[in-house]
This record gives structure tokens, C-alpha cells and sequence, in this order.
């Protein structure tokens, strides 16, 4: 895998086949990347378990935030970290005792660790690095050229209706 360089049909695919996140590293201060992408992929209608051990039980965006990825009681399908790169070999530990394991491992802009993901693989983890779903969803869904900002992504096709707060969904190529 070209970790530097991901094809648009292989996050599309993990978007669109993502339905549960847990987010490592979730913050409640308001003006934290972290918040306003739980915020965001919430208002997605993708449902997030907020991982932060410091306010475990408390709640972020009405969400109950849990202690490690081992407390949440259902499985999720990905692991979004916002954590930096020394920590990831550690949540990556975590991830690979989990059962049944997520699909995908997903790294935040800035967070990158080449052997942690070649061991995720090796497990049949996808992974993503130095990315960030908001990010990657507004582009492919096309929401981000509301903002004025070329998203490198063309299409007349209509889009995909999805629930949540002005949510167009991902086109696969």
C-alpha cells in the first residue's frame, strides 16, 4: 500500500462501508479538530464512540465517551486516531485484541506509523494515515466546493440522499 497517495475509490469504499467509529483521542473543548469532526460525522449519521480516558463516563456531544476501545460493548467498524504518531503502536495493540477486529484503522492529519499499519494489514485491517474523513467525505460527496474549495472531484450525477444534517453521501467511482 502507497501510503502517501490514496486511489479516491479506496476511501469511498471505506465510507461508504463504514457505519460505527470509534474516535481515540476525542476531545470536549469545542475548538478542537477532534470535536468538530465527531460533530460532523455524527451529523452523518455515522455513529461514534468517543475514546478519551480522562473523561470516561462523562459525555461529549451527547455521546458517552469510554476509557479504551475494550469498553465499547458493541463492534465498530473503524478506528479513527487523534493521537500522535508515538501513540499509534499502542492503540494499535488495543485494536488487534479486539473481536471481532474493525475493517479500518484511520489516522488523522499528522499522524503517521509505517510498522503499526504494515502489522494492521498483516491482521487484514485496512489503513489510512495522514488523513481526515471529514475532510475525505466533503470532498467525495462533494460538499466542500459549497466552500469555494476545489475538491478535485467532478460529477453531474445527482447526489446520493443520506440521513443527517445536509448529508449527500460518497459516490464510489
Amino acid at each position: 500500500m502507497n501510503y502517501d497517495s490514496y486511489d479516491n475509490a479506496y476511501i469511498a469504499g471505506i465510507l461508504n462501508s463504514v457505519k460505527t467509529i470509534a474516535m481515540v483521542g476525542a476531545s470536549a473543548n469545542d475548538v478542537r479538530p477532534s470535536y468538530f469532526v465527531l460533530k460532523y460525522l455524527l451529523a452523518k449519521g455515522f455513529e461514534v464512540f468517543p475514546i478519551n480516558p480522562g473523561h470516561a463516563g462523562k459525555e461529549i456531544l451527547g455521546r458517552r465517551v469510554y476509557g479504551s476501545l475494550a469498553e465499547i460493548a458493541q463492534p465498530t467498524d473503524m478506528v479513527d486516531i487523534f493521537r500522535a504518531s508515538a501513540a499509534v503502536p499502542g492503540v494499535v495493540d488495543q485494536v488487534l485484541k479486539l473481536d471481532p477486529l474493525p475493517k479500518v484503522i484511520w489516522m488523522q492529519l499528522g499522524v503517521r506509523h509505517d510498522e503499526a499499519a504494515a502489522r494492521a494489514e498483516a491482521a487484514g485491517i485496512k489503513v489510512v494515515m495522514n488523513r481526515c474523513p471529514k475532510i475525505e467525505y466533503g470532498k467525495l460527496s462533494g460538499e466542500i466546493g459549497w466552500t469555494g474549495v476545489n475538491s478535485g472531484v467532478l460529477s453531474s450525477k445527482k447526489p446520493l440522499m443520506r440521513s443527517g444534517f445536509q448529508s449527500f453521501g460518497v459516490r464510489q467511482k
